[in-house]
């Protein structure tokens, strides 16, 4: 394998490896505090709703039900969250290993490749025996700040070059904010025709 050829296997190999510990990682966090953060809102909510009237309306009590589905759905996630933080400290492990032979294949001689090869290979092996492929609902969404934005990647970025539309925001994501936006202003401009037609109407 040619050293540019060899290069790119491993930024690729690291690249799955270091979102698939932040995908953990995300799961893990998600599991671990967002129950606490429910109870707090809920109880800071309640405490309020004592002395301002709008807290009572109905649909905040909707947001306190679809809450509680989301504090149980977590809850059945509770009971593996720490097989979720083993696996991505043992593949942060995997990450650091790869990053450490990156550098070594860069300056390698030519006919040294093929053991750069033999070892990637065994990495590859580890970060398949560890990957967890059930996560949490909106850990892809996590994992992907927590890579993009909290990670030192340059040089996986050397190799890959990462966009900032295309890989470092999830697409997922991208869509549901257009679509939100996209009720938003047709709910703001359906409030705009309703108004002119009741005005238009009282003139006559």
């Amino acid at each position: 394998m040619e050293r540019n050829d060899l290069l790119k296997n491993i930024a690729e190999t690291a690249y799955n490896v270091g979102f698939g510990a932040k995908k953990n990682f995300a799961t893990y966090d998600i599991v671990d505090k967002f129950p606490g953060f429910i109870g707090f809102f809920s109880m800071a909510v309640g405490v309020f709703g004592l002395i301002i009237d709008d807290l009572s309306s109905k649909s905040l009590s909707a947001t306190f039900i679809v809450l509680g589905i989301l504090g149980l759905y977590i809850t059945f996630y509770d009971s593996k969250k720490s097989e979720y933080a083993a696996a991505g400290t043992q593949l942060i492990q995997i990450f650091n290993e790869l990053k450490h032979l990156y550098f070594c294949a860069k300056s390698a001689q030519p006919g040294e490749l093929e053991n750069f090869e033999n070892k990637l290979i065994k990495l590859e092996e580890r970060y398949f025996e560890l990957s967890i492929t059930k996560q949490i609902m909106f850990s892809d969404w996590y994992a992907h700040y927590k890579f993009f934005w909290q990670h030192q990647i340059d040089w996986i970025n050397e190799q890959l070059n990462f966009s900032l539309l295309r890989d470092k925001i999830p697409l997922s994501l991208s869509f549901s904010v257009f679509i939100m936006i996209t009720i938003f202003v047709g709910s703001c401009f359906n409030g705009e025709i309703a108004e002119f037609t009741h005005k238009f109407f009282e003139k006559r």
